[in-house]
Parts: C-alpha cells; sequence; structure tokens
C-alpha cells in the first residue's frame, strides 16, 4: 500500500489559502498547516486559520512569529492608510515585500524537515491587486530555487510548488469552496478589520471577495461593516 503524501500548506486565514489546503486534502494529502504571524494590521485571520486548520483536520499547525514590521513598507505593516477607494493600477501599499518568498521559504524549510514534497499556496493572478509574487513565474521560479537550495532538490527529489487557484476568478474560488464543502464563512480576507468583528467592505481585499460571491451567485456569508457606494 502507497504511503499518503505529506504537504505544507501555507494558511494565512483568507479565502484563497483555504480553497488551496482544502484542494490538498481533497486530493489526497496528509496537511501539515503553515501560518506567519507577521504583526500584520488584520490579526483576526490568524484566528480564521487556527479555525480553518482545525476544520481541514491538519495533522499539525504552526503559527510562526515574524516580525515584519521590524522592515515596514507596507500598509499592512507600518502606519501607512489601506487604500478604500476601490482597486487601481499598479502595485498597491498593501503589498508586503517579498512577502511569499519568505512565506514560501519557511514552508520549504518544514516541508524537507518533515519528508514533504509538495507546497501549496492559495496565489491567484487574476482577481489579484497586482502583486508580484503571486504570478505563474514566480511560482515556476521558486519551483526552480527549491531543487537548487536545499539537499533533497540536489539528492534528486525536487519539490512542487501548487498553486491550484493560479487562473481561478475569484467566482471561480467561491464555487471551488462550495464544491469542496468548506465553509467559506471561516475565512477571513479584510486588510482593515471594522469594530465588532467586521470586514470594512471597502479595502481591496474585500472588494474582490464581494465581487467573488456576486458573480458567483453564491450567498456571502461575510459580515461587513458597509458596502462600496452604501
Amino acid at each position: 500500500m502507497t504511503e499518503q503524501p505529506i504537504a505544507v500548506a501555507l494558511l494565512s486565514g483568507g479565502l484563497d489559502s483555504m480553497v488551496s489546503a482544502a484542494r490538498a486534502r481533497a486530493d489526497g494529502y496528509r496537511l501539515l498547516a503553515l501560518s506567519i504571524d507577521y504583526n500584520q494590521r488584520h490579526q483576526v485571520e490568524l484566528a480564521a486559520a487556527r479555525r480553518i486548520a482545525a476544520a481541514l483536520g491538519a495533522e499539525r499547525h504552526i503559527i510562526l512569529p515574524l516580525d515584519l514590521r521590524q522592515f515596514g513598507g507596507s500598509a499592512l505593516t507600518s502606519d501607512i492608510d489601506v487604500p478604500k477607494d476601490g482597486v487601481g493600477p499598479g502595485i498597491p501599499v498593501t503589498y508586503v515585500p517579498a512577502r511569499n518568498t519568505i512565506f514560501l521559504s519557511l514552508a520549504l524549510g518544514w516541508a524537507e524537515a518533515a519528508g514533504a514534497r509538495d507546497l501549496f499556496i492559495g496565489v491567484n493572478a487574476l482577481d489579484y491587486s497586482g502583486y508580484p509574487d503571486c504570478r505563474p513565474e514566480f511560482i515556476a521560479g521558486f519551483e526552480g530555487l527549491a531543487e537548487l537550495a536545499t539537499k533533497a532538490g540536489v539528492d534528486g527529489h525536487p519539490f512542487r510548488i501548487h498553486a491550484p487557484l493560479q487562473h481561478m476568478t475569484k467566482a471561480d474560488i467561491v464555487r471551488e469552496a462550495a464544491a469542496l464543502g468548506v465553509d467559506a464563512g471561516m475565512s477571513w480576507s479584510c486588510y482593515d478589520p471594522a469594530p465588532g468583528g467586521l470586514h470594512c467592505g471597502l479595502c481591496d481585499s474585500c472588494r474582490l471577495r464581494m465581487k467573488g460571491f456576486e458573480e458567483a451567485g453564491l450567498p456571502d456569508p461575510t459580515r461587513y461593516a458597509t458596502r462600496p457606494g452604501g
């Protein structure tokens, strides 16, 4: 009998990472979940990550502290206002410098230590905010780096970086959550949480989430403080 493979899934607590991790589970992997407490503005997402890891039956869930506020450079890690006027052109100030490179490097270290060869990340190149580390070129480049940077890779056991949502719209992702039987209401997307445990409804991430449910034609379980134009 073939031993069930292990996957390390990056789990932020957001909708995309939840669906990516659920895809790993559905594909037959034993799940190790990694969340990074980078002292982000939206700490509430870590509580969501705990809920999701438990619901998906992760064998282990590590929440690793890494204070990226020491670097700053983003509205999520320094005292810069989160934009509330809609998704615009260019790379927004909510981009955290090299975040996915840092996070995937940590996931790679755990994967090699745990004997896993598969990493899952919920990046998306269609309905996203223009982040360079969400592009297919980045995922392909990191996979090549992982082969060069690890003993496993040098020994002929390369790693695979799975980005199952890479070419999905946000509506596709909402539908995939429903198809996988995971509760989208467990996830957290808002960059700038409103009082009372509400999504602000106006940041880029809230707008994309709202648009996804609307276009998917599925009920949105998210509680918003306000809505665009409201």
